[in-house]
């Protein structure tokens, strides 16, 4: 028995060094203004601290996002947090296909995260980062895309069920 099991987070350089600029651009004028802004009754010190406190909200979500794939003799497992407080479980005999592919997640889906696309033959993506994921095709005719970053070894588990999948369809 081949178990596939990744977890991914959202790791990028780039948005931590956004939301840093984010957050330096947004705590200038309160430290600047701190002797007023301390002044005030608490709604005007919420106010003037509104979107330093949404950059610090922003950061802790990222922080907290979180692809978790599980893939063994019964189906895929995933669970895309805070959005899925479970696994979501998808059996070998729902799934008509299912291959790893490249992808573009901005052209596709319109970037990474949990993203919906407006075309038919894209369905619903939950990518972290980067250009691979799992490519499933359900016997209801939806599909699915789950990022991974180890294409080798996902691979090799979807080889080892290969003989799984569709099988529901094929005893009709």
């Amino acid at each position: 028995m081949k178990i596939f099991i990744e977890e991914q987070k959202f790791t990028q350089s780039w948005l931590f060094i956004g939301l840093a600029i984010a957050f330096v651009v947004a705590a200038i004028p309160i430290v600047k203004d701190w002797d007023t802004i301390s002044q005030g009754n608490i709604g005007e010190i919420l106010n003037n601290l509104g979107g330093f406190l949404v950059i610090i909200f922003i950061f802790a979500l990222f922080n907290y996002f979180k692809l978790k794939t599980r893939i063994d003799e019964k189906g895929v497992y995933y669970q895309y947090l805070p959005f899925h407080f479970s696994y979501r479980f998808i059996p070998w005999d729902e799934i008509d296909k299912c291959y790893v592919r490249n992808y573009d997640a901005i052209f596709e889906y319109g970037g990474w995260g949990l993203k919906f696309s407006f075309r038919k033959s894209k369905g619903k993506s939950f990518t972290v980062k980067g250009d691979v994921g799992l490519q499933l095709l359900l016997s209801n005719g939806k599909y699915l895309l789950i990022g991974t970053q180890k294409k080798e070894e996902i691979q090799r588990t979807i080889d080892t069920y290969q003989d799984k999948i569709g099988t529901m369809n094929s005893k009709i």
